[in-house]
């Protein structure tokens, strides 16, 4: 239910990946900005590691998303493309 809700709202499997991506990227931002928001011989590492984790927990929610609007948008038929042209379009 909650899938068909982001799917009618234009929600698409490939904008949950890229955000699983971005997440990616942004806890190790958070980290890295953490680790440098206190300077000196006693940075609190343990705060910049529970940034990082905390953000980095959102990439697998997002993939999951990613998977679940995938497995819908195969039952509706509005998945973009399948494998089968995307390898046709790779050997041309």
């Amino acid at each position: 239910m909650v899938i068909k809700k982001m799917h009618d709202m234009g929600i698409r499997s490939e904008h949950a990946y890229t955000a699983g991506m971005v997440s990616i990227g942004l806890s190790v931002l958070t980290w890295a900005a953490s680790l440098k928001g206190e300077p000196g011989p006693h940075a609190d590492l343990a705060r910049a590691d529970r940034w990082g984790i905390f953000v980095g927990e959102w990439a697998p929610t997002f993939f999951g998303l990613g998977l679940a609007l995938s497995h819908y948008e195969q039952q509706d038929g509005t998945l973009t493309a399948t494998v089968h042209d995307l390898r046709e379009q790779k050997a041309m």
